[in-house]
């Protein structure tokens, strides 16, 4: 989101408001609903504290325990049913955030590799979805870039 920062904004009822911080709602199943609580300043937190603070905060989720400013606000959010398997999948923007990525199973399928040989590679499907009063196609293409660009090179992050 900082990479992209037109994309780190909301529609606040008659006009986008644009963000600093990368606040990132992560989609939490809970018995008979679904609660995203919000990774405040993730672009100033490493990925293991990241990890962490993510682990405490669904956790808390499962319980009914967040509160309600953990749980309110970010302006782009995260849906991954591919840990429970599903490949590809359509997720639906929580307003007043502009974007959702949805993040499917991770899977061995067959590609042809740089040097034009047939070979097996983890393919993973993400679908970006966004509001397009704040995000364009064009717009959300060049955010789908960055994201694709740090999970070719994860380490990449590191720097």
């Amino acid at each position: 989101m900082q990479d992209v920062p037109d994309c780190n904004a909301v529609w606040a009822g008659d006009r986008i408001l644009k963000l600093a911080p990368s606040d990132v709602a992560v989609a939490v199943a809970i018995e008979g609903g679904l609660f995203t609580p919000v990774l405040r300043d993730s672009h100033l937190k490493t990925l293991s504290a990241l990890s962490a603070e993510m682990k405490d905060l669904a956790a808390r989720a499962k319980t009914r325990k967040l509160m309600p400013e953990e749980y309110q606000g970010g302006s782009f959010a995260i849906s991954n049913l591919g840990m429970m398997g599903i490949d590809n999948f359509d997720a639906v923007i929580n307003p007043p955030q502009a974007s959702i990525l949805a993040v499917g199973a991770g899977e061995k399928k067959p590609v042809v590799n740089a040097d034009g040989d047939l070979a097996v590679a983890t393919v993973m499907s993400v679908t970006l979805s966004v509001d397009h009063r704040v995000i364009d196609g064009a717009l959300g293409a060049t955010f789908l870039a960055a994201i694709k660009g740090y999970l070719e090179e994860p380490l990449s992050m590191l720097v």
